[in-house]
C-alpha cells in the first residue's frame, strides 16, 4: 500500500497556514490538475489527492485530529477498541486513544463553542499593494491608477460554479444541510458528532457540470484597476484602506479590502520628520561674517532669508509654514534651516594675502592665531599663560 503524502505538503503550505492560505492553495492546484483541463495521465490522481487534503485541512475538527495523530486521526474508525483504543496499546486517552476532550466535543460541540456555518456568506481576503511616490508627491498629494490581479466573481456563471444553462444540485450526501453526522467509538460507547460534509465542503450543493471559466469555484482571476487619491502629507510606510477592492467573498459575501502602502523616495535637498522639513544651508566664511540675504529652497518655492553678521556654524533658523501638510489638520509644519560654514579650498595668492591682512588687523599674525587655537589650549591646561 502506497504511503500517503503529508496533506500540508500536498497543498504546498506550512503546517501553521491560515484557512485562507489553505483555500487559495486548493483553488490554484484544483484548477491546475482538474481532469477536464489537465490531460496528463496522473492528473486525476493528483486532483483526488488535492481534494482529500483540502477536505481534511479545511475542517477544523479533522485538521486538529490530523495535526495530533497524522493520517490515523482521519480514519472514521479511529479510537475504536483495539490497538490504540480503550484497553489497547496507549490506554484510555493515551497516544492514539480517544480522550475526554473528544467525548465532550462529541456531546457538546467542543466545550460549548459553535462551529461557523460553512454556508454563511463570508468576506473575501484582503490584499496589499505598494505605491512608489516621489518626495514632492507625498508632500502635495497625487492621484494614481494602480492595476493588479484579484479573485472576482466569475463573469460566466455569476458565482454559482455551474455551467451556463445548468444549476448546482442539492448534495446527495448531506441533502443540502452542509453537515453530516459521524459516529465515533468512545470509552462510553458510540457517540454522534456533526462535521462539514466531505462532498460539498459545507455548501450543501453539488456541481455536476462545472463552469468552463472558473471550473466550479465561482471565482476567476482578473486584472482590476483602482484610482487612488493619495492625500497630501503622507509619509513613508503609511497605508490607507480601500474598501471592497480585495478578493471576492465566499457564498455571496462582500469583497475584501485593499491596503495601499506608500513608499516615499528620499529628497536630495531635504530631510523630513512628519510635518517638519530640514535643510542644511552652506555659507561661505564671508557671508557668515558679514551677513547676507539668501534664497532658501523649500517645497513651496524659494524664500528669502536674512543671515545676520557673525552667524556661526550650527545656527538654526525656522521658516514658519514651509514644511509638509499635516494629515489631520489644515496647517503645515515648519522648515528648519541649519547653517554649515564652508572652509575655502585652493586659495589663490590674493585670497591668502587678504586673509593674512584680516588676521593682522585683529592684532595677531596667522602663526599667533594658530598657536592661540591649538598650543594655547595646551598651555592653559598645564598652568596657564605666562
Amino acid at each position: 500500500m502506497a504511503t500517503k503524502r503529508d496533506y500540508y505538503e500536498v497543498l504546498g503550505v506550512q503546517k501553521g497556514a491560515s484557512d485562507d492560505e489553505i483555500k487559495k492553495a486548493y483553488r490554484k492546484l484544483s484548477k491546475q490538475y482538474h481532469p477536464d483541463i489537465n490531460k496528463e495521465p496522473d492528473a486525476e490522481e493528483k486532483f483526488k489527492e488535492i481534494s482529500e487534503a483540502y477536505e481534511i485541512l479545511s475542517d477544523a475538527q479533522k485538521r486538529a485530529a490530523y495535526d495530533q495523530y497524522g493520517h490515523a486521526g482521519t480514519d472514521p474508525n479511529f479510537g475504536a477498541s483495539g490497538a490504540g483504543g480503550f484497553g489497547g496499546a496507549g490506554g484510555f486517552g493515551g497516544a492514539g486513544g480517544f480522550g475526554f476532550e473528544d467525548i465532550f466535543e462529541s456531546f457538546f460541540g467542543g466545550g460549548g463553542s459553535r462551529q461557523a456555518d460553512p454556508k454563511a456568506p463570508r468576506q473575501g481576503s484582503d490584499l496589499q499593494y505598494s505605491i512608489n511616490l516621489e518626495f514632492e508627491e507625498a508632500i502635495f498629494g497625487v492621484e494614481k491608477d494602480i492595476k493588479y490581479n484579484r479573485e472576482e466573481t466569475c463573469h460566466t456563471c455569476h458565482g454559482n460554479g455551474a455551467k451556463p444553462g445548468t444549476e448546482p444540485e442539492v448534495c446527495h450526501k448531506c441533502h443540502g444541510a452542509g453537515t453530516i453526522n459521524v459516529e465515533h467509538q468512545t470509552p462510553l460507547g458510540r457517540v454522534m458528532s456533526r462535521q462539514t460534509c466531505d462532498v460539498c465542503h459545507g455548501t450543501g450543493k453539488e456541481i455536476k457540470d462545472p463552469c468552463p471559466t472558473c471550473h466550479g469555484t465561482g471565482h476567476e482571476k482578473r486584472p482590476h484597476t483602482v484610482k487612488v487619491k493619495v492625500p497630501a502629507g503622507v509619509e513613508d510606510g503609511q497605508q490607507m484602506r480601500l474598501a471592497d477592492q480585495g478578493e471576492a467573498g465566499i457564498n455571496g459575501g462582500p469583497y475584501g479590502d485593499l491596503y495601499v502602502v506608500f513608499k516615499v523616495k528620499e529628497s536630495d535637498l531635504f530631510d523630513r520628520d512628519g510635518a517638519e522639513i530640514y535643510y542644511t544651508l552652506p555659507l561661505s566664511f564671508v557671508q557668515a561674517a558679514l551677513g547676507d540675504e539668501i534664497n532658501i529652497p523649500t517645497v513651496h518655492g524659494d524664500v528669502k532669508l536674512k543671515v545676520p553678521a557673525g552667524t556661526q556654524t550650527g545656527a538654526k533658523f525656522r521658516l514658519r509654514g514651509k514644511g509638509a501638510p499635516r494629515l489631520r489638520g489644515n496647517t503645515n509644519g515648519d522648515q528648519q534651516v541649519t547653517v554649515r560654514i564652508i572652509t575655502p579650498k585652493n586659495l589663490n595668492d590674493k585670497q591668502r594675502e587678504a586673509l593674512r591682512a584680516f588676521a593682522e588687523a585683529g592684532g595677531q599674525t596667522v602663526s599667533e592665531q594658530r598657536e592661540e587655537g591649538f598650543f594655547g589650549k595646551m598651555k592653559d591646561a598645564f598652568g596657564g599663560k605666562k
